[in-house]
């Protein structure tokens, strides 16, 4: 029998957002930290986040972005991760509220689906394109009927609230270093740097 892992990637596999690496990487990090920091304080509305970020990278060209992508703060282990679920056999997901442009660079490293906001600089965003918590539930769900696995066959791993609802549906979740509002979901919860061994710990929650 197979398997679905989903990850999370801010604050999961990126140490930090992906809309600060981008920007870091652009030479607008300041303006981008603000913004994120209002926006994690309530100042903004999601719809808000974007309107202020997005034309931060108005410039940027793909070229420009693989660097970014390449540069940024992730955390260890991840291609090899990866390798591993996919030499089992196994499916990999990986669902973020940040741009699908640079999520689905992923897929390079091995993810077989990605899903981001459909936000892209140039284009007004709206309320539709931009990925829910809802939506990491939803897409989850789908991709298990797809798949014709149950719930009791995925396992998920994140950080924070935006995975708060995937974590309160299914019995299998790693938290990595979770914040407080998480932390009480979480099957098992990981401390560090290393996917490897958060995965090892998300691998002792399925029988054998």
């Amino acid at each position: 029998m197979t398997r679905l892992h989903v990850f999370d990637m801010d604050g999961t596999l990126l140490r930090g957002a992906a809309t600060v690496e981008l920007s870091r990487h652009l030479g607008t990090f300041e303006v981008a930290d603000a913004v994120e920091r209002a926006w994690n304080a309530g100042q903004l509305t999601d719809l808000q986040f974007w309107e202020a970020v997005l034309p931060l990278w108005m410039d940027a060209s793909d070229a420009e972005i693989d660097a970014a992508f390449a540069a940024a703060a992730w955390i260890e282990g991840i291609p090899e991760v990866f390798a591993d679920i996919r030499a089992r056999g196994e499916h990999i997901a990986v669902i973020s509220q940040s741009p699908h442009f640079f999520v689905r660079r992923l897929e390079g490293w091995g993810a077989h689906r990605t899903f981001g906001s459909d936000v892209v600089p140039g284009r007004p965003p709206t309320t539709d394109s931009l990925l829910t918590l809802q939506d990491k539930v939803d897409i989850t769900l789908g991709l298990l009927a797809d798949l014709g696995l149950s719930e009791d066959d995925c396992t998920a791993y994140g950080d924070s609230r935006s995975d708060v609802l995937l974590f309160e549906r299914l019995a299998r979740t790693v938290g990595i270093n979770p914040t407080d509002v998480l932390r009480d979901r979480c099957a098992v919860v990981y401390e560090g740097l290393d996917l490897r061994a958060a995965y090892a710990l998300g691998r002792d929650l399925v029988p054998s």
